[in-house]
């Protein structure tokens, strides 16, 4: 087993821990793991036959009682490899407000607990959902019911455990931090510290990430104690069967290459990745307007909105998701074919966040990352960590041209319905930030052109 002991506890690094390759041997059942019978039956049904790589690791020793370090690349199988195990120990000691699972961001708060009740249905068991965006009043309706398990973003339940009366975690058996190395990093620092303080020391911990960095003060402030580290991914790498190119760009010229490579690769589904909220609503009000079916999703969307937006990519009724980093991590989207870096990640580990919301559970899929005369630094960062040098995606640089008045005259339209939309904004205090709509800007262009020629 590639599991190693963390000696003396807490204050040990990872980087202790001994670790041994995997043997090859033939595919394991879940039964071979230790999960009981309702449990296998229920995995059997969610059509995992055979468990992956990390619930092979993390599975038997979580099942012992231990904690864990599970480091997995993403679309690997970790949701499973904690929630089978707190299901079996849930199984053998019923008891409300059992678990406590941290994530990120909201979208993958909201997969995790589809994923505890397709597993947990058959036992009774019942999640909640406490994230940012959505009504506190409700989500304090639901923790009076004491669910099983609770999945959360860090800042929303602080607010709940300060806010909402006869609410606490003071009996909680298991604490799972789901993408750790976001959580445990400064943009959580002081929300995790409130939530170790309020909830047993005697508990079990569960680490899972596909990126960690290897600090001791992380692993002390998360209260580990004795880990054993179950790593399938040694270092940060992207899986095999992604082909991955770049494409060196003026800056200018953006927005003209991305609809070229939309039409070249037509057919697919993609995912597109901006650096901020305004931009990822602009490309989509571009695309939208050179006929693409594209949608986006942003933090400043409102939640109804953002899983509109999810929920219409997966059903497969929408080509091109347009994404902040908000979908980077965690997202579980079967069919996405091509991710495209449109603005390179400024940080090199959001790289293998971002493109491994492709080539998941074994299928092959292409990333394609712009870069301008500005990344070039940004982009050998990149390289650099995932050891390898990207080869240049083959382009036809005369045809991108040709697109470049089309492409301006988008552009164009995109500016005016954005400049609408933050009037409607201002005017009615609105969330109304799907590009779904049709804002009417094209048809008052048209219109007006008309106009003039009948004059």
């Amino acid at each position: 087993m590639a599991a190693g002991e963390v000696e003396g506890g807490q204050a040990q690094e990872p980087e202790a821990v001994m670790e041994t390759e995997p043997e090859m041997e033939e595919p394991r059942s879940f039964k071979d793991l230790g999960v009981t019978d309702v449990l296998c039956e229920a995995c059997d049904q969610l059509g995992w036959k055979v468990p992956t790589k990390i619930q092979v690791e993390a599975i038997p020793v979580a099942l012992q009682g231990r904690d864990i370090i599970g480091l997995a690349e993403t679309g690997s199988g970790k949701t499973g490899a904690f929630a089978l195990p707190i299901l079996q120990a849930l199984l053998e000691t019923p008891q409300r407000l059992f678990a406590l699972v941290l994530t990120p961001t909201r979208e993958l708060a909201f997969q995790i607990s589809e994923q505890f009740e397709a597993l947990g249905s058959s036992i009774g068991v019942h999640s909640t959902v406490i994230v940012g965006g959505i009504d506190t009043m409700a989500q304090s309706l639901a923790l009076a019911k004491k669910p099983h398990v609770i999945i959360a973003t860090p800042g929303r339940l602080v607010d709940h455990l300060e806010n909402t009366k006869g609410f606490n975690l003071r009996a909680l058996k298991f604490l799972v931090m789901d993408e750790a190395d976001r959580i445990l990093n400064m943009d959580f620092e002081t929300e995790v510290d409130k939530i170790l303080k309020v909830i047993p020391r005697d508990r079990k911990t569960f680490l899972f990430s596909a990126t960690m960095t290897k600090k001791v003060q992380k692993l002390q402030r998360a209260a580990l104690k004795n880990p054993v580290k179950c790593a399938v991914s040694s270092k940060y790498q992207t899986v095999e069967k992604l082909q991955q190119y770049y494409i060196f760009i003026p800056s200018k010229f953006k927005d003209s290459y991305l609809v070229y490579i939309l039409n070249e690769l037509a057919g697919n589904s993609f995912m597109i990745f901006c650096s901020t909220c305004n931009n990822t609503q602009r490309t989509a009000l571009l695309l939208r307007n050179l006929g693409f079916t594209a949608i986006p999703l942003h933090g400043q969307m409102s939640q109804n909105k953002r899983l509109g937006s999810l929920n219409k990519f997966k059903a497969k009724a929408r080509s091109i998701l347009l994404a902040t980093d908000v979908a980077s991590r965690g997202l579980d989207i079967p069919h996405v074919d091509v991710v495209i870096n449109f603005d390179i990640p400024t940080h090199s580990k959001d790289y293998i966040h971002r493109v491994g919301r492709t080539a998941r559970a074994g299928r092959s899929g292409k990333s394609i990352t712009f870069v301008t005369q500005y990344d070039v630094e940004l982009f050998q960062r990149i390289e650099h960590l995932i050891g390898k040098k990207l080869p240049a995606f083959p382009m036809q640089e005369e045809e991108v041209m040709m697109l470049t008045e089309r492409v301006a005259e988008a552009q164009r339209f995109a500016r005016m319905e954005l400049r609408e939309q933050g009037e409607k904004k201002r005017s009615r205090n609105d969330n109304d930030d799907d590009t779904e709509e049709a804002l009417g800007v094209r048809n008052k262009v048209a219109g007006g052109k008309k106009k003039k020629r009948k004059a």
